[in-house]
């Protein structure tokens, strides 16, 4: 099947263009009467609200193709997408919580669901206020610094990283480990790509195992001896707690530092809603909901048909894989009022930010508290903030939106 607008369209994701303004394009993807097909990945890409909602929610629309393609498909599908002869990435980030399905998705979401309560998220408000408070201890002197290097890439790992049980030493190579494996997802990887990829992930591994060791040894009240104690009741294997303990630390690293360099690069592009934020501060949770919205950390995932369906007015067999891109249905004008404007009292606001049905977001809470903690800390202690150099350069690629680097001065209050 091919859809007669595709060439009308040039879907350049590593582009310079593409990363400083994706949404012009997805705004023209939208306009099409149907679905995109995007041949370099043979996936048909949606980007209206109302059609990545109906695939996200759908249960029988899967993150894997394992209940209707034989392993000798999987394996050829599995080599053109250059996902082969990776050992580790196959053994503990291709089978994960994420991309895993139907029972074994189900017993390791329900092992992780039992630890990611909203007791346990709120106990984490004062260790991460602790925590950004000594980091703008240090960095307040400064007039000016890389907002996303100097501060954001330093809270969410180490956040994450004290909830699993990780030294806040080793947060920082995590954080590199992570951005190696996830970076891989993106559609144009190549040869060295893959090798960074396979190289971090046998290193994230071997680093897990000689601290699972010590957690062994010696329990604590983190969740990494909690996964143990899982482990040893029968809940999961050993190599489904590695995998799900990698999945936890690279979710909470990656995805959080982008969403904070794009929703402080959002506030001061739109002075406006920053001192209407400044001048209340209880619309500090719509205002963190909005820059998810605004810019998804993660606009794009997928799902495979496992059976014959209509998605966007066309038929399509089972086997289609579809490009669910959140990031273009968050900018939907059936959906938002004024999608592209910046809101921070936006309501309602049921953007896919998280996405949906079973694999909606576990860490989704403890990422907004991280915001809320993070950006009413700011307004509290600097009287000004503002860009100090621009343009602001975004990353390139259809897995992950953020800046790479963003530059801001500012005046304590």
């Amino acid at each position: 099947m091919t859809s007669v607008a595709t060439a009308k369209i040039d879907l350049a994701p590593h582009s310079a263009a593409f990363a400083a303004d994706p949404y012009a394009t997805y705004a023209l993807m939208r306009a099409l009467p149907g679905a995109y097909y995007y041949e370099e990945i043979d996936t048909w890409m949606l980007t209206r609200m109302a059609d990545v909602e109906a695939v996200a929610l759908n249960k029988t629309m899967l993150r894997n193709n394992e209940a209707f393609v034989s392993e000798e498909a999987q394996r050829a599908q599995q080599k053109a997408l250059n996902f082969h002869d990776m050992p580790h990435h196959e053994r503990f980030v291709q089978v994960n919580l994420l991309e895993s399905e139907g029972a074994t998705h189900d017993r390791l979401r329900k092992v992780v669901f039992r630890e990611f309560t909203p007791a346990m998220i709120s106990r984490q408000r004062e260790a991460i206020q602790n925590f950004v408070d000594g980091l703008l201890d240090h960095l307040c002197e400064r007039d000016e610094i890389d907002f996303v290097d100097d501060f954001a890439a330093h809270v969410p790992g180490h956040i994450i990283g004290r909830v699993l049980g990780v030294p806040d030493e080793d947060c920082p190579q995590l954080r590199h480990w992570s951005e190696e494996v996830v970076r891989f997802f993106d559609p144009g990887r190549g040869d060295a790509d893959k090798a960074r990829a396979e190289q971090a992930t046998k290193a994230f591994y071997e680093y897990l195992l000689t601290l699972l060791a010590v957690r062994e040894k010696a329990p604590r009240e983190d969740l990494l001896s909690r996964l143990i104690a899982h482990r040893n009741e029968g809940r999961l294997s050993q190599d489904e707690l590695v995998s799900t303990a990698m999945l936890i630390l690279m979710a909470g690293h990656g995805s959080t530092i982008d969403v904070l360099g794009s929703g402080m690069h959002a506030l001061l592009t739109f002075p406006d809603q920053h001192a209407r934020l400044r001048a209340d501060p209880g619309l500090m949770k719509t205002a963190v909901q909005e820059m998810f919205r605004f810019d998804s950390p993660l606009p794009f995932f997928h799902r495979f048909a496992t059976e014959e369906t209509e998605v966007a007015g066309q038929s399509f067999p089972a086997g289609t894989r579809f490009g669910l891109l959140y990031g273009a249905a968050n900018r939907d004008p059936a959906r938002f009022e004024n999608p592209n404007l910046f809101d921070v009292g936006r309501m309602p606001n049921r953007h896919m930010a998280f996405g949906g049905g079973a694999h909606f977001c576990l860490g989704n809470h403890l990422a907004r508290l991280d915001m809320d903690v993070i950006f009413s800390s700011l307004n509290r202690r600097f009287r000004t903030i503002a860009l100090a150099d621009e343009p602001v350069v975004y990353k390139p690629g259809l897995s992950v939106r953020g800046p790479k680097a963003l530059r801001v001065a500012w005046t304590r209050a």
